[in-house]
């Protein structure tokens, strides 16, 4: 009886391919389904052997899924919709002769849109960073992955700006006002105190400290919005530029004495304006 219906584990496991675990793997757990719907199967309740093995097969393939399947696991029950709608996608692609859209494959498998949208962004294989783009490539997937994290050169030049013109900012300041900002926020790599502390220890009030504070960051504020707004994204891309010169003539410098092969006008290629 087994071996009459390997045919038909092997239908049902290329119905749950492709969600990260070997073909054969589905079809070797599908088997231990088959052997316990025939352990169970009773013939004198009537039915087919096929039609009552279906479940155990397929409970066998959904629990290997689950346990060896892909890297964020699929919950059991989204593994047959995923599966439904595989099926619809191939059976629609054959007969509008293209690839159908969300909304018709909803309209097929009877799922709100938003569903199967859903069902089908999860069922995506993950890649590996490590992967190789090609094989003549040695770059990998994740060298081509930019770090949001990252400050563009025009970024890096606006923050050097803004700290320069703090530090002229408290450089023009007298001695007590750049000590209240050095005491409260704690400059210098010295501990925080609170305006109680401060007055204490400059001999004027808590009150006295708090609005020579507030003057103090107005004063801040106001200059480096000053300074925002002259600072223009001309200005920033100007200076951008001429960093990228700079280090594009290092590079042709360090080259040209290891190599003496490298051309100048390869280093001088900067964005376009």
């Amino acid at each position: 009886m087994i071996r009459a219906n390997l045919r038909f584990v092997v239908k049902i496991a290329h119905d749950y391919a492709h969600f990260g675990v070997p073909i054969l793997d589905l079809i070797a757990e599908g088997n231990i389904g088959l052997m316990k719907a025939v352990e169970r199967f009773d013939p004198e309740r009537g039915g087919k052997l096929s039609t009552y093995a279906a479940w155990w097969i397929k409970q066998a393939i959904k629990r290997a899924l689950t346990n060896q399947g892909k890297t964020i696991r699929i919950p059991v029950h989204m593994v047959d919709r995923i599966s439904r709608i595989r099926k619809a996608k191939h059976s629609l692609e054959s007969e509008l002769g293209r690839e159908p859209t969300t909304e018709e494959i909803a309209i097929e498998v009877r799922m709100p849109v938003n569903k199967v949208a859903h069902l089908v962004s999860i069922s995506v294989r993950p890649a590996s960073l490590q992967a190789p783009i090609s094989g003549d490539d040695a770059s990998a997937l994740g060298d081509l992955i930019g770090d949001e994290n990252a400050t563009t050169p025009a970024e890096d030049l606006h923050s050097k700006s803004m700290f320069n013109d703090l530090r002229t900012f408290i450089a023009n300041l007298d001695d007590r006002e750049r000590e209240i900002l050095r005491l409260r926020f704690g400059l210098g790599g010295n501990p925080e105190m609170t305006l109680e502390e401060i007055g204490d220890k400059l001999s004027i009030t808590r009150e006295r400290v708090r609005q020579i504070q507030d003057a103090l960051l107005t004063k801040l504020r106001e200059s480096l919005e000053e300074r925002e707004n002259q600072l223009t994204n001309k200005d920033i891309k100007k200076e951008a530029l001429a960093v990228a010169y700079h280090k594009a003539m290092q590079g042709y410098l360090t080259d040209r004495r290891s190599s003496g092969r490298q051309t100048r006008a390869s280093y001088l290629q900067t964005p376009a304006s």
